[in-house]
């Protein structure tokens, strides 16, 4: 009898990650009933942190995730919940105290109704906390935290903000206006959970589910830094609710992960806490008190004169496969051409000449530039010269080839 109540309750653990559960089995009539999901799913993070590990060696002959950075992940994690330590999250006693006082109607806890509405409410307003989240500066401050690691494994889903469920519960609030409170504690539980496995690279395409929920491949999206993927796909659950308000990005060229400027530091309270230090450096560079204020309110990439949101204008470029396919074939041209040169082949002029002419086209339309711009004219002159000289070398050397040919 006990086996099978143990093997139940490892049965809705597992489940629980998945978003599995009946509500027959996650509904409660008081908070106090609620099993506390987050905390007995540390078994199933470990888990499956592990068996990812081992696919990943298997199906890529390497590891997944680096020791410095997988520590700093599961660092972050355990930061963000010494909180819980003192109280109670702050999502439910805001939500509780709201209920207890505000409440318009009291829709049935034991209702399978009430517990489907309140997950498409839970997922509706975590789609707002995580877009105010990235477009206010103040709250990216937090949520930054969860973006500065440059993989993408099960340990990145544990890198959590210790600052942002201080903020958070607002969006929340609408909710305790008719939902119960325990039915809110399931499902504020089962869609933290359920993004913990989307966190893979292992894990490809689930078909026609990439319709309806997020998934791996949705959110690997999101946790890119490519020109693309910045400020898409924030579902939790669903991804129905970027489909609706336009903020969905499909997954086309590789995914470059991380922070847009990469902090590289591994300290944890350096990775919690630096980007309110930049902020307020920031905010001092400012005369008046509205654009010291938009510095906290407006979007991160803002600045005077420029919309609430800002723009990508000044982040560092990053280069499409194409790009970087024409660089490599580019830099072997090179190579190739200069040992025609060493080895005085008969075809290093006119390898030497289409290389040139490459880079004059190049350097003509802006594919690349000098390191000061007071070079580019100089450049663009010794490489004009150098195309000619080799196209003369070229014509010499195939009109000595036409008189040994008479």
């Amino acid at each position: 009898m006990a086996g099978g109540m143990e093997l139940g309750t490892v049965s809705r653990g597992f489940r629980s990650m998945f978003f599995m559960l009946t509500p027959n089995e996650s509904s409660f009539q008081k908070v106090e009933a609620v099993p506390q999901y987050v905390e007995q799913a540390t078994p199933f993070f470990i888990g499956l942190m592990v068996l990812e590990l081992l696919v990943g060696v298997l199906k890529t002959g390497g590891s997944v995730v680096t020791i410095s950075d997988g520590l700093t992940s599961i660092s972050a994690g355990m930061v963000s919940r010494l909180p819980m330590l003192l109280m109670r999250g702050c999502e439910l006693s805001a939500y509780m105290y709201v209920w207890d006082h505000y409440h318009l109607v009291e829709l049935p806890w034991d209702s399978a109704w009430t517990w489907w509405l309140t997950f498409l409410g839970v997922d509706f307003c975590y789609y707002w906390v995580h877009r105010f989240a990235h477009e206010v500066a103040v709250l990216w401050a937090a949520h930054q935290v969860h973006h500065s690691s440059e993989y993408y494994n099960l340990t990145t889903a544990l890198r959590q903000s210790l600052t942002q469920q201080f903020t958070s519960w607002i969006f929340y609030m609408p909710l305790a206006l008719a939902l119960p409170p325990s039915i809110f504690a399931v499902h504020i539980q089962l869609n933290l959970l359920y993004q913990f496995w989307i966190h893979t690279e292992l894990i490809r395409d689930l078909g026609p589910l990439e319709l309806i929920f997020n998934t791996p491949k949705h959110h690997r999206v999101h946790h890119g830094r490519n020109l693309y993927c910045i400020d898409k796909n924030y579902g939790g659950i669903l991804i129905i609710w970027d489909r609706i308000f336009g903020t969905f990005a499909s997954e086309t060229d590789k995914v470059i992960y991380g922070l847009v400027f990469p902090i590289r530091r591994f300290e944890i309270l350096h990775v919690q806490f630096h980007y309110y230090l930049y902020l307020w450096k920031k905010s001092k560079i400012y005369k008046t008190i509205i654009h010291k204020l938009a510095t906290f309110f407006n979007g991160p990439s803002w600045k005077p004169g420029k919309s609430r949101l800002g723009d990508h204008d000044d982040n560092p470029k990053m280069l499409s496969q194409l790009t970087v396919l024409g660089m490599t074939c580019y830099i072997l041209l090179t190579l190739t051409s200069l040992g025609f040169i060493i080895d005085q082949r008969p075809r290093a002029a006119s390898l030497e000449m289409l290389r040139c002419v490459i880079m004059v086209t190049m350097h003509r339309y802006s594919y690349i530039k000098p390191f000061l711009p007071l070079l580019a004219v100089p450049t663009e002159a010794f490489v004009s010269l150098s195309l000619l000289y080799w196209a003369l070398q070229s014509c010499s050397q195939l009109l000595s080839i036409k008189r040994k040919a008479a």
